[in-house]
């Protein structure tokens, strides 16, 4: 105790903020990069206009909320005020659309990765750079902007995300760390910066607009992991602090995205290692030997947050479906008279699926919430089907639902183990499908036929990865990698439970994934007909 207060009054402490999609959390961490205390702020995004965003007051309100409950976190368990920082570091939910003209001004409400409206510019942009552009990144809401004719375009003097636009406003630097600056636009690994080549190609498309700028004029710096991004402002630190009890000058980290936080976070950033992450959406990352050979609109190819090429099967839908069957089973126990707790109906609803037939007998589901740009669906329409004489057994119905939870991010994943011969050595699951022990651990392996491992000791997710990498900045060594540095400071001493695909999961889970897809075009129909 008397360790952490010298070190809160001294400033010898790093914070990681993260803004997630409903959730703004911040770590604070002392020298052995254990947490210490943390802030939480709810938040929610909104349909205005028939765009997914969050405005300007709701980003520092719930900024200035998050980082107030950890300032009264650090005052309650330790006696003191929180004066000033060794360094921070701040991320968010990835990608996205931010605007602004030469006077700092936002030309258009935020776009959030939610937004599902650039199909178009997707299109035309996979073909020019030969390299695949998902909907959520920024290039191709700038693209479909363009496209659209929308009369700001000619004004942009700034381009950034959620993260890049926190740290500009904090540091005055227009940075971003490239891991996050790979979801604005395709990188470069071994320049290390955006891919000259595909910048021009998109120059030359807009070049009869007439735009006052190119596109290398109004993008960020691309920096890697490890070097400083400038530093926290005096106008910056009344931004993070209204109550001006925060001191200004703490070294300020490349800002990074949710997915090189989570990374970071578990261990991934090593060639052949990746990270599952399964809650509401669900996406993977498999840090890979060199470049894919082909384009497959499935897999986004990003980095690393030191610049590692990553490919990333990332997919809109998870767990929401499956949750809202454990809330009908919730309500039949209430209907029994039984008061149920949420976490042992989870578990024991979980655990029968361990019971089922390996390709679930003949039961269907498809647990499209929302739209699934993986499988080309712009929306979803949750469903469940069986062939008359199916083994219709509680076992079955419960796996079937874990598999269409992990189905659209298997296909995906096919695409890079079987097609484009990926190696991966190690795979690291979180979220709240693994919650339950083994169960979604064991059918997440057979999905990917690789090992999944879950931590013992979990970690605080990305705001403490991202106060990690903050860390990093500050205590790397010579010539010392990422990769080394989690290896041998951050994770050494940690355990976790691994499990390896077994033949009969693995057969099942491919002969319930034929049929998935053999039966996809019913649940185009139902997103045609049910309205």
């Amino acid at each position: 105790m008397e360790e952490i207060v010298k070190a809160v009054k001294n400033g010898d402490t790093v914070l990681g903020i993260e803004f997630g999609s409903t959730r703004i959390k911040a770590v604070l961490v002392d020298h052995s990069h254990r947490p210490i205390a943390m802030g939480t702020c709810d938040w929610e995004n909104r349909l205005e206009d028939n765009i997914w965003t969050y405005s300007l007051d709701d980003i520092w309100g719930g900024l200035q909320s998050c980082y107030k409950d950890l300032a009264e976190d650090v005052r309650e368990r330790y006696g003191v005020p929180l004066t000033k920082l060794g360094a921070l570091g701040f991320s968010g939910m990835m990608h996205g659309y931010m605007a602004f003209d030469q006077n700092g001004e936002l030309l258009v409400p935020f776009r959030t990765w939610r937004n599902t409206m650039t199909e178009e510019a997707c299109r035309k942009l996979t073909s020019v750079f030969r390299f695949n552009i998902p909907q959520r990144w920024s290039i191709a809401h700038l693209y479909q902007a363009i496209l659209n004719g929308e009369e700001h375009v000619k004004n942009i003097s700034f381009l950034t995300t959620l993260a890049g636009y926190i740290h500009w406003k904090l540091s005055g630097e227009k940075a971003l760390g490239i891991g996050e600056a790979s979801g604005m636009f395709p990188i470069d690994s071994c320049a290390k910066d955006f891919d000259r080549e595909m910048l021009d190609r998109f120059d030359e498309l807009t070049a009869d607009k007439g735009y006052p700028w190119k596109i290398r004029d109004i993008l960020p710096a691309v920096l890697c992991a490890g070097v400083q991004a400038g530093k926290l402002t005096d106008q910056g630190a009344k931004l993070l602090d209204p109550t001006g009890t925060l001191q200004a000058g703490a070294a300020m980290c490349p800002p990074e995205g949710d997915a090189g936080t989570g990374m970071t976070a578990t261990n991934s950033v090593a060639v052949r290692t990746g990270n599952i992450s399964a809650g509401t959406s669900v996406f993977s990352m498999v840090v890979t030997e060199e470049p894919l050979s082909g384009v497959h609109e499935e897999i986004d190819m990003v980095t690393t947050p030191d610049g590692s090429p990553v490919a990333m099967v990332h997919c809109n839908n998870c767990t929401s479906d499956l949750n809202a069957w454990v809330g009908l089973f919730e309500q039949f126990a209430e209907l029994l008279g039984v008061k149920a707790d949420k976490n042992d109906l989870f578990g024991k609803l979980y655990r029968e699926a361990l019971k089922a037939d390996a390709d679930c007998g003949g039961l269907m589901a498809y647990n499209y919430f929302s739209g699934e740009p993986v499988m080309g669906l712009d929306e979803g329409r949750p469903m469940f089907l069986r062939t008359p004489d199916a083994s219709f057994t509680l076992a079955n119905f419960m796996r079937t639902h874990l598999y269409s939870a992990m189905a659209a991010l298997k296909i995906g994943n096919d695409i890079l183990l079987r097609e484009e011969h990926v190696k991966v050595d190690s795979l690291m699951g979180h979220g709240g499908l693994f919650k339950t022990p083994e169960v979604g651990q064991r059918l997440m392996a057979a999905a990917m036929n690789a090992p999944v491992t879950v931590m013992d000791t979990a970690s605080e997710g990305g705001p403490w990865g991202m106060a990690v990498l903050a860390c990093y900045m500050l205590e790397r060594g010579p010539e010392e990698t990422l990769a080394d540095y989690l290896k041998d400071k951050i994770f050494a001493g940690w355990t976790g439970t691994t499990v390896t695909p077994s033949a009969e999961d693995v057969a099942g889970f491919d002969a319930f994934i034929e049929k998935y897809k053999a039966a996809l075009p019913a649940e185009k129909a139902a997103v045609a007909g049910l309205r």
